[in-house]
């Protein structure tokens, strides 16, 4: 949910405006109301634009995938190509409620309670499939790599397991969304709407804090938790074997999770003290609270670009995905150089870490 500076109220005020993404302090009644305008009207310059090429990049990268799959049936022959095609879709979706927030930051909030409830759940739905269809892909590679004999053993029945697995993530990503269905309200500030989140008054602000545990925990402990142990058992592995792919494939795996941490991490350590503060109750000076929300939202919107950058990372660092690609700029004639395509192929008789079996994909996708 986008960030909307707002006033500071007490936490026993039924009317108390609560985010979450971004602090918004509560003081108690006798002290003093901070204005916020001047963090909305940075957001109102700095979130449009940034959104829309977000949008638009992330939208570009992520329709190719779709357009590959529905091109090449035949890909989906393995459990990571299933979850790759499931990671494009959310995080389509997730690009798609982008320009709401957009025209929001710059207007305010245009498109009614239902909308606000609807957009808000829709991005947190894909935010956290997103974010587990990542876990899914680590876990697959660990498998693939690690435990080849099973792999291979199990192949086919993986496959049929990897869609019942895509099913779980996206009615887990639902329930983890009720809040936003919940929550999500609009309200009226300074002549403007603003869709954001109204939690319950209570004690410690206990459901805001348990709102942004749930996001912290499922959407980023869990797939970096999961990530580090695949992956560190993954380049074990590797470094016992004489290919000398395995570089390419361990710098790969470098990139994917130094992309996920620093994305992810600063904006989850916004939340985390969002939240350790909700949970204390603690007064915060009006500059500092203002100086949060604008740190927020610039971590925020670094933690958007990950859905940009999963058409690159997972996708396009493949040899077979970027043949794929130019097969159909071909077709489409747009692409007639045979002798182009050959040199960004590698040329005749050159090994990938991106063939087509199963093992090999998995290293670098």
């Amino acid at each position: 949910m986008p960030v909307i500076g707002d006033m500071v109220t007490s936490p026993i005020d039924s009317e108390a405006y609560d985010y979450d993404s971004g602090f918004t302090p509560t003081v108690s009644e006798d002290d003093f109301m901070c204005d916020k305008s001047a963090v909305r009207a940075f957001r109102g310059q700095y979130e449009p634009p940034l959104y829309w090429t977000i949008f638009i990049l992330g939208g570009l990268g992520n329709l190719t995938v779709m357009w590959i799959y529905l091109h090449f049936r035949q890909r989906l022959k393995t459990m990571t190509d299933v979850y790759l095609l499931n990671l494009a879709v959310a995080d389509l979706f997730f690009l798609g409620t982008l320009p709401f927030w957009a025209v929001e930051a710059s207007n305010g909030w245009y498109f009614g309670l239902g909308l606000c409830k609807v957009n808000s759940a829709l991005y947190k739905i894909n935010f956290f499939s997103s974010m587990l269809l990542l876990t899914c892909i680590s876990v697959d590679r660990y498998v693939v790599i690690v435990q080849t004999t099973m792999a291979q053993n199990s192949k086919r029945q993986r496959l049929s397991c990897s869609k019942l697995v895509c099913a779980c993530v996206w009615l887990l990503a639902v329930a983890l969304a009720l809040p936003e269905f919940m929550f999500a309200n609009v309200k009226e500030l300074e002549g403007r709407d603003y869709c954001t989140m109204v939690y319950w008054s209570n004690e410690n602000n206990r459901t805001k804090v348990l709102v942004l545990a749930l996001q912290i925990c499922m959407g980023f402990c869990l797939p970096l938790l999961v990530m580090l142990f695949c992956y560190t058992g993954i380049i074990r592995t590797l470094l016992k074997t004489r290919n000398f792919q395995k570089h390419k494939a361990l710098r790969v795996i470098m990139v994917v999770v130094a992309v996920f941490v620093l994305s992810q991490l600063p904006y989850n350590s916004v939340l985390v003290v969002e939240a350790t503060q909700a949970a204390n109750s603690t007064e915060t000076d009006c500059d500092a609270a203002k100086r949060f929300d604008v740190v927020g939202q610039v971590l925020k919107s670094l933690a958007y670009t990950h859905a940009c950058l999963n058409p690159f990372l997972y996708v396009f660092v493949g040899v077979r995905f970027r043949r794929d690609v130019l097969k159909l700029l071909r077709i489409y004639r747009c692409w007639p150089a045979q002798g182009v395509l050959s040199k960004i192929q590698g040329g005749p008789g050159r090994s990938s870490a991106m063939s087509d079996t199963d093992t090999t994909q998995a290293l670098s996708l």
